[in-house]
């Protein structure tokens, strides 16, 4: 599974591989750098399984709601530690009403809840609002 990210320089929508979101590369078609990801990204179900089972480097998820006050607080501090953690980490965001099932899957009982994956594995579940430092921290030393 690819995701399309858009050239900074040309803004042509480029095909990443999963497993190379946390890479620099070019643009197909300025040849252009493609910085690492330094976004958080929505996921649905499909994009969620490929990105952490492919993953070369820590997978940071926000399960969130629209509805949830904390999770709209969070949302500047999750772009941040997005920011902070480009090509060292990668950060997405499930919406827990659009994927119920991913919700289920990882007994997402309260939110904003962060979790943090590395080869296809839950390492660590935190539930509640947390600054970007220390989303920092709970991706890189999870």
């Amino acid at each position: 599974m690819s995701l399309i990210r858009q050239c900074p320089a040309c803004g042509r929508g480029n095909r990443v591989p999963a497993a190379h979101l946390a890479d620099s590369g070019r643009c197909g078609a300025c040849k252009a750098e493609l910085p690492p990801l330094a976004v958080p990204v929505n996921v649905d179900a499909a994009q969620f399984d490929a990105i952490v089972a492919q993953a070369t480097v820590p997978v940071l998820v926000d399960f969130w709601a629209e509805w949830c006050g904390p999770c709209k607080r969070a949302a500047p501090e999750v772009a941040r530690a997005a920011q902070a953690l480009a090509g060292r980490a990668i950060v997405l965001k499930v919406d827990t009403e659009a994927q119920p099932a991913l919700s289920a899957r990882y007994a997402v009982r309260s939110i904003p809840n962060f979790a943090v994956f590395r080869s296809g594995q839950l390492i660590r579940q935190q539930p509640g609002l947390m600054p970007a430092s220390a989303l920092q921290q709970l991706a890189l030393q999870s």
